[in-house]
């Protein structure tokens, strides 16, 4: 197949890894035919809706990525039951906005608290909880349906949206991407002495594998211990490992399958290598538009901290994003 470019061919693919991998989840690539789509236009009635007299319509130029990082270390495996002990540590969906023919991040707080799907011993919807998010994924063997109950869970948060695919890597995966692009420059801004001696408060740092573990997974022992102050330490990481990234592929056009075979046994996705290889040549010259996240308030419950989205910078940020306005 021929390739578009070096750089635009690969970048896509390995930026889903990426964000992918810093959002650390854990499950087996599987090489498997997507889900059936769901229709939009066939919902594009139901699915319309009204803000001060106005209407606006899902919007069907755009195509959604779930990216799911779970905390556990190790090679991917199955529980051998419809529960399990890896919690979405962190989600994210990644946006390509073919009428921009650019892409942003959207990352959502893995403490909102909202619906989450609840699936029985045979592993079919049995009800729902009111959780953290993080929870969508303890249901389920931690492979691909557990990918899917967080699936159902943001689409459902976020008014029904089409999320067509999926991808998720565990922690193990973070040094190895990592590493493979060189380092990744960040600004060492929170306190990491009782976590990594080694990242210097104050100081710029090129982080190796080990550091960049520690610099987008710690969250108790640094900073404010909010999981808002991690969320911003994962943006920043992200940025710098784009750039590090473009950089990298420019000098080495096999480095996409290079990566693959490393990291294939700590990921899942929905995605065959097909419809990763379409993925890059539709969205392999995209521009990078940032990152953005859901605002709201950190509150203490009985155990955990719980995080509410404001509804209505929600609501706003919902159409921005998933929704085009009628023409009049």
């Amino acid at each position: 197949m021929k390739r578009r470019s070096r750089n635009g061919y690969l970048l896509i693919p390995v930026i889903l890894l990426l964000v992918v991998l810093f959002l650390f989840s854990g499950v087996k690539l599987l090489e498997s035919v997507l889900l059936p789509k769901v229709d939009v236009q066939e919902q594009f009635h139901t699915r319309t809706i009204v803000r001060d007299g106005i209407s606006y319509y899902p919007r069907q130029d755009i195509t959604v990525v779930l990216l799911v990082g779970t905390d556990v270390d190790g090679k991917i495996q199955s529980s051998g039951s419809y529960n399990n002990k890896a919690s979405a540590d962190m989600v994210a969906l990644l946006i390509f906005d073919e009428a921009k023919e650019e892409f942003c991040i959207l990352s959502l707080n893995r403490d909102t608290m909202m619906d989450i799907p609840v699936l029985g011993l045979n592993g079919r919807l049995a009800g729902s909880v009111y959780a953290q998010l993080a929870t969508s994924h303890n249901y389920g063997t931690g492979l691909a349906d557990s990918c899917e109950n967080t699936r159902k869970a943001v689409s459902d948060f976020l008014y029904g949206l089409t999320i067509d695919h999926y991808f998720s890597m565990n922690m193990d995966g973070i040094g190895i991407l990592n590493d493979s692009v060189g380092g990744v420059e960040v600004q060492i801004l929170d306190d990491f002495s009782k976590v990594d001696p080694t990242l210097i408060q104050g100081s710029t740092m090129v982080l190796n594998g080990e550091q960049a573990y520690s610099f987008v997974r710690s969250r108790a022992s640094v900073g404010s211990k909010l999981n808002i102050s991690r969320m911003e330490r994962q943006r920043q990481y992200m940025e710098g490992f784009i750039a590090s990234l473009q950089t990298t592929l420019s000098e080495n056009d096999m480095f996409f399958a290079d990566l693959w075979s490393d990291i294939a046994d700590y990921a899942v996705t929905d995605c065959s290598t097909v419809v990763l290889n379409r993925l890059a040549t539709d969205y392999g010259k995209y521009q990078f538009a940032g990152s953005v996240s859901i605002e709201g308030e950190n509150v203490l419950g009985e155990k955990y901290y719980e995080f509410y989205a404001d509804e209505q910078l929600l609501d706003e940020l919902i159409i921005k994003l998933f929704y085009r306005q009628t023409s009049s």
